[in-house]
């Protein structure tokens, strides 16, 4: 069991993984001042009504994951060598499961908003958008995720410390990514 008593521990072990969030941020910012992701945001009525709601989910579906994982390994109820036992199973198919179900949510409560204000819209795009951005956004967090963990945990970090800024960071820089993926995805299918 990894074990850190002291305030430095915490910041030793935090720091480096805040500077890359931080610089992460940076960068998924300038995804969105592209001019792809411009024209994506233009081409589909609603996105950019999403974009805050899609990227606010996946910390609050994925950091429970993450609190859970580190929970069961500092418990050792969850072996620190990845298995994939009936209780990290169910952890990960019930975050899946989460993060698809609010993605099509704020697409349609998107759609909804846009109505109330008496803008059109596409529901059938809003939906297959974040369907697709809601999938590849849930297999890339759920990937970093497991491999930061239980790699962190075997090698003396506590998760405890490195959780939040690593769901707020790969779910902020793919997701913007993704969203602009799954644009140009169901420009093509659409």
């Amino acid at each position: 069991m990894v074990r850190h008593d002291s305030a430095a521990d915490v910041y030793r072990q935090a720091l480096p993984v805040i500077l890359v969030s931080l610089v992460a941020g940076l960068f998924a910012g300038t995804l969105l001042g592209t001019e792809s992701m411009r024209e994506g945001i233009e081409s589909v009525p609603g996105l950019l009504l999403l974009l805050p709601a899609f990227l606010a989910t996946r910390g609050g579906v994925y950091g429970p994951l993450g609190a859970r994982l580190s929970s069961g390994l500092h418990q050792g109820l969850i072996s620190p060598h990845f298995e994939w036992n009936d209780r990290l199973r169910n952890a990960v198919v019930a975050s899946f499961l989460n993060g698809m179900i609010v993605s099509i949510l704020i697409a349609f409560l998107a759609y909804v908003v846009l109505l109330a204000f008496g803008r059109s819209g596409n529901l059938l795009e809003l939906v297959f958008i974040l369907t697709i951005a809601g999938f590849l956004s849930a297999v890339t967090m759920l990937g970093v995720l497991l491999a930061v963990i239980f790699r962190g945990y075997r090698r003396g970090v506590d998760p405890d410390n490195i959780v939040g800024p690593v769901v707020t960071t790969v779910g902020d820089v793919f997701g913007v990514a993704f969203l602009l993926v799954a644009v140009e995805i169901t420009e093509v299918i659409l």
